[in-house]
């Protein structure tokens, strides 16, 4: 069985929690011996099983080794989309995807694509650029073998509607996040058409919870029958023990995340107040960029608790690790969360999670905190639980860490599989 799978993030060009996820799917259906070809719209070159070369969007060569990528190969294209950017940031050109009136009136929040030295040939329209991938996508699967198609997420749909027109194939919509996730009830129309169409045009849609999957059939009316949910995984880490940091006198509660309306920031800034008029050994690190991000530190310093708060901006690897072995606690007070893979990498590094029942890994995690998003005295007391009772945190941190590998991408794989299986068998 042979995948034409189309994506816009994936690893090393990696902003959000999309990129990990495709990341680790891949790797776990190439070990089934599935055969995918992933599209992907950054500027670069293809590669093969075993080893892909990939150039970054700026043009700099950057060469990824991906031998444990087995059966995939990539095919990219030549694009400015990059998702997740903050507005204003280091002079990058962004565009909000959000709706009008919110835009004229500064309140910025949402996903963001970046224009980072337009390509030749390129238009500065995002929707042109969409139009352009699905175009040179469809080029692509002319010159490929493949029996099923797999778009995720809205950016990608109508490339996968157009690839499946051309060849007849079935179509397999993957939804990662919804407009309603990122922008609340102020979604942007042409947004929400185009993933409305990509659900309808599927076959199948596959959604990564059951919270997300109440979402496409209430907001979105597509047939309950023709949603199936499978859960992310997380990928094994061999940090989970690494060696304990320097004794230090503060306890550390961590944020890591896009600092977005869609993850909550000013609700975890809101509860940290709460928290310090109880405890006074307690640092805030904030960890993520995002179009929040300086609004947030304007909120630390109206509150009075800017000396308690840190902003690092965005982390990646070793740093990752790092911070979160300094954590005593991981908060993810999402809004709106499709599911959430960050709480699972912070389980597997032995950190306590305090997740928002607005989520879909609420769903099925048993061992952590959870709370409403926007009850900040709720968050409050539930973090300086943990912090102040040892017993507490050592329960939800071996217990948690525990269940975390429980979330596997074999797992999601294989039900991915299944799904092909018996969609093909459909459409004969």
């Amino acid at each position: 069985m042979k995948t034409f799978m189309l994506g816009w993030e994936f690893p090393p060009f990696i902003s959000g929690g999309l990129g990990t996820a495709c990341y680790g799917l891949t790797k776990a259906m190439g070990r089934l011996g599935m055969q995918i070809t992933f599209v992907l719209p950054k500027a670069g070159t293809g590669g093969h099983a075993s080893h892909v070369r990939m150039l970054s969007a700026q043009g700099c060569t950057e060469i990824e080794e991906l031998s444990e990528l087995k059966n995939v190969t990539f095919r990219t294209i030549a694009s400015s989309l990059r998702p997740y950017v903050a507005s204003g940031a280091h002079g990058r050109r962004s565009m909000r995807c959000g709706s009008q009136q919110e835009r004229e009136s500064g309140h910025i929040h949402g996903w963001y694509w970046e224009q980072a030295g337009r390509p030749e040939n390129y238009g500065g329209d995002m929707f042109q650029e969409i139009q352009r991938y699905a175009a040179r996508a469809g080029e692509i699967a002319t010159m490929e073998q493949f029996d099923i198609i797999h778009a995720h997420d809205w950016m990608t749909y109508p490339a996968g509607i157009a690839v499946a027109k051309a060849s007849g194939k079935p179509l397999i919509v993957h939804v990662h996040s919804t407009e309603f996730d990122r922008s609340g009830e102020h979604v942007n129309q042409m947004v929400y058409d185009i993933e409305r169409e990509g659900m309808h045009a599927a076959a199948r849609v596959i959604a990564v919870s059951n919270y997300t999957r109440t979402i496409i059939v209430n907001r979105y009316g597509v047939p309950p029958e023709k949603v199936e949910v499978v859960y992310n995984g997380v990928e094994s880490s061999s940090n989970g023990y690494a060696q304990a940091l320097p004794e230090r006198t503060d306890k550390i509660v961590l944020f890591l995340g896009r600092i977005t309306m869609q993850k909550g920031p000013e609700y975890f800034l809101a509860a940290a107040k709460r928290v310090l008029e109880k405890i006074d050994n307690v640092k805030f690190v904030m960890a993520g960029d995002g179009d929040m991000l300086y609004r947030s530190i304007e909120q630390a310093a109206q509150l009075g608790i800017g000396h308690k708060v840190v902003f690092t901006r965005f982390l990646r690897g070793d740093d990752v690790d790092r911070i979160y072995r300094m954590a005593d606690l991981y908060v993810m007070p999402s809004v709106s969360e499709p599911f959430g893979i960050a709480p699972l990498e912070a389980l597997q590094r032995n950190v306590p999670v305090l997740i928002s029942k607005q989520s879909g890994i609420a769903e099925v995690l048993k061992h952590g905190l959870k709370v409403d998003f926007w009850d900040i005295n709720q968050m409050a007391n539930k973090i300086a639980a943990v912090l102040k009772y040892p017993p507490l945190r050592t329960a939800l941190r071996e217990n948690g860490h525990v269940e975390a590998y429980r979330f596997r991408w074999e797992d999601a794989a294989a039900r991915v599989k299944q799904i092909y299986e018996q969609t093909l068998a459909l459409s004969v």
